[in-house]
């Protein structure tokens, strides 16, 4: 119940802080709903010089970018540690942390939401459900709780493969630069694997494996006789990353030796 009550009082805190610029929150939901509008346009641009994408059509492939952008920003949302090195260990706010009774990677969180990416995971069920329909797709009673668990999944790997990136702040001086790297690779996982080689599927499904983010579990709807056991690997891989993710966090927290020189 106490993290439970954090998560209140930092969200109400949040809001009154961006409400008191009321037109600096909406420009910033306009400018993610611009950039995933963007993102559609260019697969709808492909699709007027051809009839399908390694076999996918182009419902398909919307419905595919559409569950891409649910978990994705979800996570956003709390998930906000684009600046942690410079902020929390350059200038040494990771010890005001420290001294607090709640987890550490969960004030972190908390202090960096950003609710405005929640509009791009619900133009991303806008256009799932769309593309639903549009391929006429079976509806089960279990569709709903394979979704919610599908996303819950995919939400962890993100939180894995990014807790683990932000901690090598932990080992290093200096910013090593490798989350927009990181962050460019996993737009990949908005297509299917299918249409990529060998090698870079492999990647994308075990090493870095954001084809759980988007592909396979959007494919299970789409497809379950083919994609069903991939699809529902989804949690696994979640609970995989994130433990890996936890314990790397941990380590570096460790290792942690304060701001001062």
């Amino acid at each position: 119940m106490f993290y439970i009550t954090l998560i209140y009082d930092y969200f109400k805190n949040y809001m009154k802080t961006r409400l008191t610029y009321r037109s600096d929150f909406w420009i910033e939901v306009l400018s993610d709903l611009l950039f995933n509008g963007l993102n559609l346009f260019f697969i709808l641009v492909v699709f007027l010089q051809t009839q399908s994408m390694g076999g996918w059509n182009q419902e398909q492939i919307l419905f595919i970018y559409g569950y891409f952008m649910i978990p994705y920003g979800i996570f956003i949302s709390f998930f906000n540690l684009w600046n942690f090195s410079e902020r929390y260990i350059i200038k040494g706010e990771m010890d005001r942390i420290l001294t607090r009774p709640a987890y550490n990677l969960w004030q972190l969180m908390l202090e960096n939401l950003d609710p405005a990416s929640l509009f791009s995971a619900l133009a991303g069920l806008v256009v799932m459900i769309y593309s639903w329909v549009k391929l006429d797709l079976p509806f089960h009673w279990s569709d709903p709780f394979i979704f919610l668990l599908m996303v819950v999944g995919s939400i962890l790997i993100y939180a894995g493969v990014y807790v683990s990136l932000t901690a090598l702040s932990f080992f290093s001086d200096a910013p090593t630069g490798i989350l927009p790297l990181i962050w460019n690779i996993q737009n990949y996982g908005r297509y299917p694997a299918t249409i990529y080689n060998k090698l870079l599927k492999s990647v994308l499904t075990w090493i870095l494996p954001f084809a759980f983010v988007g592909f396979y579990p959007a494919a299970y709807f789409i497809d379950p006789d083919n994609w069903k056991t991939f699809a529902l690997l989804t949690p696994a891989m979640g609970v995989l990353f994130s433990i890996i993710g936890i314990t790397i966090w941990n380590t570096g927290v460790k290792r942690y030796r304060g701001a001062g020189s």
